[in-house]
């Protein structure tokens, strides 16, 4: 699936799930190195437990971060799922 970001550097999130699980994710855009860190760390996991670990952080006073988009984007998944 694509997430189209808002607020943030990166542009847009392509992300797979199956079930219940984050099996990819890419960041188009944004730092390289914290987004691909941060697909890294949540594949494998429970998408609620990413959804619940990186929902609400902030990047400077933007009121967001590709971390939060992230988990904009999984609930987004959810609600449509």
């Amino acid at each position: 699936m694509a997430y189209k970001t808002k607020g943030t550097c990166a542009r847009e999130i392509d992300f797979e799930v199956e079930g219940n699980t984050v099996t990819g994710v890419k960041f188009v855009g944004g730092c390289m190195g914290n987004t691909q860190g941060v697909a890294k760390l949540v594949e494998g996991m429970d998408i609620n437990e990413v959804i619940n670990r990186l929902e609400g952080i902030q990047c400077g006073v933007k009121g967001t971060s590709c971390p939060d988009q992230l988990s904009k984007a999984l609930k987004a998944y959810l609600e449509n799922k």
